[in-house]
């Protein structure tokens, strides 16, 4: 007999009378949320043209909303495994940190809201933890694989896109990456090439993770054809977390390859991916994308200029004399350097979230200051930037350091508590995503936060956490065995 709320009815109960079952399929609809809905709500301002960035909010509010009522869900039934307490507690306070940080922030409203194009404030942040806590409330297996399904579509949304943006130059902000100089970047749906590069990256991961975890011929298909076009696209993102995102890819592929014991052969898609990121090599060597006639990286020009000054006006233009924009090493040494000392300065609650070029305006060129909006003021303000392309760093420096020490704790609990569960139950789809996990704390280090990849890395995270049926089952066999 269902369960009942004092005398109310049965179908408004559905809560205390849901099953682990039916709330692992509720839970990857929340998932494929996570995925998906940033780059639909990413496809109105790309496909009209219109600049009107705000709307990819839509998406993570969609989506973060329903996830946060099936984290409500899952914490009541009691549905989140012990390993995941100290994950979950330590994203509890980057949360109560960005709180305090809001506080005593520059912008109230851009603390809460994000930046205006960024929209990463304190309440995607909560929505982050909703799509983490979600997911490490999910019981079934089917569910980690509707996840990476949709991983792999998401990949081939933006991967189609992005193909359009290369050979067409069209649907894109970043076919100029300065006054004379055409290269037709791809950014997909993801808002920047450097976003779309994580997101085609752990997408590449997950493809070649599917050739060992899929049986169904069309599934395996979909795998081979997905590690192909990805590898195709990551090339034209023209950017250095797009190249050590693809061997991370690769080497995370070899190894769910040889754990999960598929037959040898699938080790071939490594030339899925070699093949067609030489091929994107040639293409441009050949003179045939744009007005270049040779490959090389344009992170500088990218993020810079083409990025956070013209797509957003959320900094100035670069300081040739201070900075080399065509030198990418130089660029993130200048970011990262100029980011520590701001860290220095506000190392206790950062600036305030998503305001790391707040402190460093010092040209405001507005009487009525009062009424002036952000973006007219960061973007005369030469030599500023919007974002540390260290995700550690623009926390701490956003967020303050014990908020940076917290994600910290936060990514490597959950490293450390997916490895247990895998340890215990050897099964594959956990090792997976404990592996794409780490690997998009890695990419943390040298790419930052979006959108575009922060929501499937945290679905991703959280997934890796639980693998409770499984468990179950084992010990039941075992004790049965025992008994006979």
């Amino acid at each position: 007999m269902a369960k009942q709320l004092f005398n109310s009815s049965e179908k408004s109960n559905f809560i205390v009378n849901m099953t682990e079952e039916k709330f692992s399929k509720l839970a990857s609809w929340g998932l494929l949320s996570a995925v998906f809905l940033t780059s639909v709500s990413a496809a109105i301002p790309v496909i009209s043209g219109i600049k009107a960035y705000s709307l990819t909010s839509i998406g993570i509010t969609l989506g973060g909303i329903f996830c946060m009522v099936l984290a409500l869900i899952g914490a009541m039934k009691k549905y989140i495994d012990r390993r995941a307490l100290i994950p979950a507690a330590a994203m509890g306070v980057t949360l109560i940190w960005a709180v305090i940080s809001m506080i005593n922030s520059y912008d109230y409203f851009v603390s809460l809201n994000g930046y205006p194009g960024r929209g990463e404030g304190l309440l995607t942040l909560i929505f982050y933890a909703g799509f983490f806590i979600t997911a490490a409330s999910i019981k079934t297996d089917k569910a980690r694989k509707t996840l990476l399904c949709g991983i792999l579509i998401n990949g081939m949304l933006n991967s189609i896109v992005g193909l359009v943006q290369i050979f067409a130059g069209y649907l894109s902000d970043y076919k100029y990456v300065s006054l004379q100089l055409e290269i037709n970047a791809a950014s997909g749906f993801s808002q920047s090439p450097l976003f779309l590069a994580m997101v085609l990256s752990i997408s590449i991961a997950a493809a070649m993770s599917g050739l060992a975890l899929f049986e169904g011929k069309k599934s395996k298909i979909l795998c081979i054809v997905s590690i192909c076009l990805f590898s195709f696209v990551n090339m034209f993102t023209y950017s250095f977390v797009g190249i050590c995102g693809t061997v991370l890819a690769v080497i995370i592929g070899i190894i769910m390859i040889i754990a999960a014991k598929a037959p040898k052969i699938n080790l071939l898609s490594v030339f899925g991916v070699i093949v067609p990121a030489a091929a994107a090599v040639v293409i441009v060597n050949c003179g045939l994308i744009g007005n270049i006639d040779s490959y090389r990286l344009y992170d500088g020009r990218i993020l810079w200029f083409a990025d956070s000054y013209m797509r957003l006006n959320s900094s100035g233009d670069c300081d040739s004399e201070r900075v080399d924009i065509d030198d990418t090493a130089d660029v993130y040494h200048f970011i990262n350097r100029k980011t520590a000392d701001i860290i220095s300065k506000n190392g206790l609650v950062g600036t305030g979230p998503d305001q790391l070029v707040f402190p460093q305006i010092y040209n405001f060129g507005f009487e009525d200051i009062e009424n002036a909006y952000i973006e007219d003021i960061a973007i005369i303000n030469k030599g500023t930037f919007d974002r540390a392309y260290n995700d550690y760093l623009n926390t701490a420096a956003t967020r303050g350091i014990p908020s940076a020490i917290a994600l910290v704790v936060t990514i490597i609990g959950t490293l450390a508590a997916g490895f247990a569960s895998y340890r215990k139950s050897r099964n594959s789809i956990t090792l997976c995503m404990v592996l794409l996990t780490a690997m998009g704390g890695i990419l943390y280090l040298i790419c930052c936060s979006s959108m575009a990849f922060t929501p499937i890395f945290w679905a991703i995270a959280g997934s890796s956490l639980v693998n409770l049926n499984i468990i179950k089952e084992k010990k039941i066999e075992k004790s049965k065995n025992g008994k006979k």
